[in-house]
């Protein structure tokens, strides 16, 4: 099975990046708006229990932290992904590299960009015209986040939460 794990920003935030999702990314349907720490892997449901149980600890060792985002930015010329930037933190960066060395993700293809995904699979000239509208305007937002979801793919390509595991000492 696949699995992954991510974090979902407020609905006011969702509801904004699918106004352009719907139209700019083919997994719209598949996922809603999120931010990756640990990119897909395949694992066996049994190992995703003992991982369950080591996520949940690390849980425990980061409080809530603050997301910002400021503007629109792009991959492009490594691929042409549209995203909302997420300024980078330590706070998320330490968490993103403990749960990666949790699951034992080796190998990573790419640099961590803390980011939410807008548009991708577009074509060049379909990247331009998109990327060149949305990067005049400005993202400002900012809100805490005091979760992250451990997820599975489900055999139709959606993904679903398997569990959710709030930050902090006080949560459990």
């Amino acid at each position: 099975m696949r699995f992954g794990v991510a974090l979902f920003p407020s609905k006011q935030l969702q509801d904004w990046v699918n106004s352009y999702r719907k139209r700019y990314d083919p997994h719209y349907a598949l996922i809603a708006p999120h931010l990756t720490l640990v990119n897909a892997f395949e694992t066996t449901e049994e190992e995703a229990e003992t991982l369950a149980r080591k996520l949940r600890d690390a849980a425990q060792q980061h409080e809530p932290f603050k997301i910002r985002t400021s503007k629109i930015s792009s991959f492009h010329p490594v691929n042409n992904v549209i995203y909302l930037k997420v300024e980078p933190d330590d706070k998320i960066t330490d968490l993103h590299k403990e749960l990666n060395d949790i699951i034992d993700s080796t190998g990573q293809t790419y640099k961590f960009v803390p980011h939410i995904t807008v548009g991708q699979k577009l074509s060049d000239d379909e990247h331009f015209d998109v990327y060149g509208t949305l990067k005049m305007q400005g993202i400002e937002h900012e809100e805490e986040i005091d979760r992250f979801h451990f997820l599975y793919q489900l055999d139709n390509g959606q993904w679903t939460v398997y569990e959710t595991f709030r930050l902090g000492k006080e949560a459990e």
